[in-house]
């Protein structure tokens, strides 16, 4: 069932057994404050259903991450593809729960989640997507060799300017 494995973590495939978890933290204000706003339980339903169909259709998406020590979870790591500015691109993206925050825990899975797409997929550019004022998150994917290419609201939602970091791998 596990994905990829890292020294402190494990990570897996959602499913809906996650939606507690999940939905304390994608609900949290402290962790979604960069976001519109906090999930409320559907959308994190709908957020683990179309993880699910991400894993069918790409191989790959957001994975639950728990700790290897004791089972604890501790957030979701994984790759989805993101258009941005017209292009298809895979992101690596991270949640990591508020008390775990600040341990390194979202680095080594983003760093893990670098090497799986590269080494197993074959990918060949990997971009992070981040809002400009969260300067935690800047550091993981600094941490994991990512730099700052641009500046964008072509994205997504387009709700709002987030900063491109992005690595050749």
């Amino acid at each position: 069932m596990a994905v990829l494995r890292t020294p402190r973590l494990l990570l897996r495939e959602m499913t809906p057994d996650d939606l507690d978890d999940l939905a304390g933290l994608l609900g949290d204000a402290s962790v979604m404050r960069y976001y519109p706003r906090p999930k409320t339980r559907p959308e994190t339903l709908d957020w683990i259903e179309l993880n699910q169909r991400r894993y069918r259709r790409d191989g790959h998406g957001l994975w639950i991450m728990h700790l290897r020590d004791g089972g604890a979870f501790a957030g979701d790591c994984g790759l989805t593809i993101q258009r941005v500015d017209g292009v298809d691109e895979i992101e690596v993206g991270y949640h990591v729960a508020p008390g775990l925050q600040r341990g390194g825990l979202a680095t080594e899975a983003a760093i893990a989640c670098r090497d799986h797409a590269r080494d197993a997929l074959g990918v060949r550019r990997l971009i992070a997507i981040i809002h400009p004022d969260n300067v935690a998150s800047q550091r993981v994917a600094q941490k994991a060799g990512l730099t700052l290419e641009k500046r964008t609201r072509d994205y997504g939602s387009g709700a709002q300017d987030v900063l491109v970091l992005s690595m050749r791998l």
